[in-house]
């Protein structure tokens, strides 16, 4: 084990973004993916259904003792909530109700936000939109770390802090890298998050609200599923900048996991990105990708190649120069 990552700066590069093309390129060869660009049908009852499961959670643990609140909280609760926060991205990309139904599917993030106990969806559609459309841009893709945190979290206990932080980092640095004015929707997303949990408080006491606000930071900080925020762009590898995951834990977050797929169709919904793969085999096959995220956990940590440093980072120029 190194002691101490020897990064020093991001790996940045003087290239577009790769999926544009990518995408030009599978779907001249296989145009029937389109046919796969429309909505989920099956995705709002899906998600109403761990909605609703949450909420008969916070009746059975109003009377639980505290280290049980936690445990379940680590266990159960926060799982289906990161799997609530993977279905609000899977809904930004209007797959909930389609494109015609732009409205609807903000307002299905907001419902799909409330087990989450804290507001997050309206704020995540804003910022993720930059993500696809500047993948890597600096200051535009706030999912980069920033400097401070590559030359910080650099050492394997570091790193483990890093981990563990990671949703604190994620509500906090869109504040201090690119802030923008909050959207009515943000209003309405806390409005709506905090009148039901205090509705949940005035029903079942405080314990049911802890209950679903532990779970959400502690499962998407250093938990198994979490390591598909590492997986994702994490350059393991050089010259690659996004990777995906075939396994078992796609089952429960709407396969994130195929996340290649994802930034090539952004608009297929993640039920329908395994038939990507198949029809276009030889585009993801031979290419690097994960076998486990408690691995990409495990190398994060320890190796001394890999930090929050390890990003491809490139410049976009969003205005034209008239001089």
């Amino acid at each position: 084990m190194g002691n101490r990552v020897i990064r020093e700066d991001f790996e940045w590069v003087y290239t577009d973004q790769p999926h544009s093309q990518r995408r030009k390129e599978i779907l001249a060869k296989y145009p029937e993916i389109k046919s796969l660009m429309r909505h989920d049908p099956q995705l709002k009852w899906i998600v109403s259904g761990m909605v609703f499961t949450q909420l008969l959670a916070c009746y059975l643990v109003k009377d639980l003792s505290w280290k049980w609140i936690f445990f379940w909280a680590y266990a159960f609760g926060g799982c289906i909530n990161h799997s609530l926060t993977l279905a609000i991205h899977d809904i930004s990309h209007n797959v909930a109700f389609g494109n015609k139904q732009a409205k609807w599917n903000r307002w299905f993030a907001v419902f799909a936000n409330l087990p989450i106990g804290l507001p997050y969806s309206a704020s995540f559609k804003k910022y993720h939109i930059d993500h696809h459309r500047y993948l890597g841009g600096d200051i535009l893709d706030v999912d980069i770390p920033t400097d401070f945190e590559g030359w910080f979290f650099c050492t394997p206990p570091r790193k483990v802090v890093w981990l563990i932080l990671q949703p604190l980092l994620y509500a906090l640095r869109p504040l201090y890298v690119n802030p923008k004015p909050i959207t009515r929707m943000e209003v309405y997303n806390a409005l709506v998050q905090f009148i039901v949990d205090l509705v949940i408080y005035y029903l079942w006491g405080l314990k049911p609200v802890i209950y679903l606000v532990a779970g959400s930071i502690l499962c998407m900080g250093f938990h198994p599923i979490s390591g598909h925020f590492i997986a994702e762009h994490y350059m393991f590898l050089k010259g690659y900048e996004t990777y995906s995951y075939y396994g078992p834990l796609n089952w429960i977050t709407f396969n994130v996991g195929y996340h290649m797929e994802h930034h090539d169709f952004p608009s297929i919904p993640g039920s329908r990105l395994p038939l990507v793969k198949k029809i276009a085999a030889e585009y993801y096959d031979n290419i690097p990708q994960h076998t486990s995220w408690v691995r990409v956990l495990w190398d994060f940590i320890v190796e001394d190649t890999i930090g929050p440093y390890s990003r491809v980072k490139r410049i976009f120029k969003l205005t034209d120069d008239k001089d």
